[in-house]
């Protein structure tokens, strides 16, 4: 049990399976100049939490704790902040990729990695939201510049980007088609997915034509062939931030654009996502939460790669 100045948090000494993960007791942080220092109450997990988990990806070798995403209660202020203050709930994505840690009881954070909670959701909803919603920002209307009557084809529609991308394209008025097996297809049409493709039974480069963006959340072998559903001038935004040179070249022949992206922390972008969720036009899908303790059994689940919106640890 965690005492006045130490918390808890999930950490792991060295890469692997979820076994690797445990809870233990540090310090608490206390804020510096333009930091605040959150209280958790609940705090998304990403495909990225377990890949880095599993092979350090961006962060090298352990220890480390994970966790981008965070919504919760400003604790204590830093010099300079003007803001916040004590009391107030916030969320928002630590910056990606070396901001991580919220998968905790407590977590700094940059004050522009924030902005005010919207009062029209609870902290669970709220954590789900960061790091998905502003990828599929930064990607369709930052990077690709996405505007009513254009047509988006977005990859893995039902997952945790995916299925907030969806309705960001909504949004702004786009005409979307959105790749998941067939029995997320009915899920895909309630989020307002105008045409859904089983990607296990058609294969969506054969019947996908003149589309404007795609928003590729798989990359490899995706990345490439969703070059040749463009109209001339269209783009291919993936979020997968390497992989091979053909991208390029192949976008080059085609007359196509091809970007890779990884998000960003930003506070413009969070209260453009603000908007949308007191419009009522953007809501997070969550599969399961589960308390801070049991993060492990979260990783477990994402580790399938079957799940639809997100998975969320609350913390008490």
């Amino acid at each position: 049990m965690s005492t006045v100045n130490t918390m808890r948090a999930i950490s792991q000494d060295t890469l692997g399976g979820i076994e690797v993960l445990k809870e233990i007791e540090v310090e608490r942080p206390a804020p510096g100049p333009n930091q605040v220092l959150v209280r958790v109450r609940a705090a998304g997990l990403n495909p990225t939490d377990w890949k880095h988990r599993a092979n350090g990806g961006f962060l090298g070798r352990p220890p480390f704790v994970l966790g981008w995403d965070v919504s919760g209660e400003v604790e204590a202020v830093g010099i300079g902040v003007a803001t916040f203050e004590p009391g107030d709930e916030v969320f928002g994505m630590l910056p990606y990729p070396y901001g991580h840690g919220s998968h905790a009881e407590y977590v700094i954070a940059p004050v522009r990695a924030l902005t005010h909670k919207p009062a029209s959701i609870d902290h669970t909803q709220a954590g789900a939201l960061p790091l998905v919603s502003l990828t599929a920002w930064q990607a369709l209307v930052e990077n690709a510049d996405l505007r009513p009557g254009q047509r988006v084809l977005i990859h893995a529609a039902a997952g945790g980007v995916g299925h907030v991308a969806v309705q960001i394209a909504k949004a702004r008025g786009a005409y979307v088609i959105g790749t998941a097996s067939a029995g997320k297809h009915d899920f895909l049409r309630e989020l307002g997915v105008d045409e859904a493709i089983d990607y296990r039974e058609t294969d969506f480069a054969e019947v996908v034509k003149d589309v404007d963006v795609v928003l590729d959340t798989l990359g490899g072998e995706t990345s490439v062939r969703s070059l040749k559903v463009l109209r001339p001038g269209g783009i291919v935004v993936s979020i997968l931030p390497v992989g091979s040179d053909e991208f390029g070249k192949e976008a080059e022949r085609l007359g196509v654009r091809a970007l890779r992206m990884l998000v960003d922390a930003d506070r413009a972008g969070m209260n453009a996502i603000v908007d949308l969720v007191e419009k009522g036009e953007l809501r997070a899908t969550i599969e399961r939460t589960f308390p801070l303790a049991d993060a492990a059994e979260a990783h477990a689940l994402g580790d399938t790669g079957r799940t639809t919106g997100k998975l969320v640890l609350v913390v008490d």
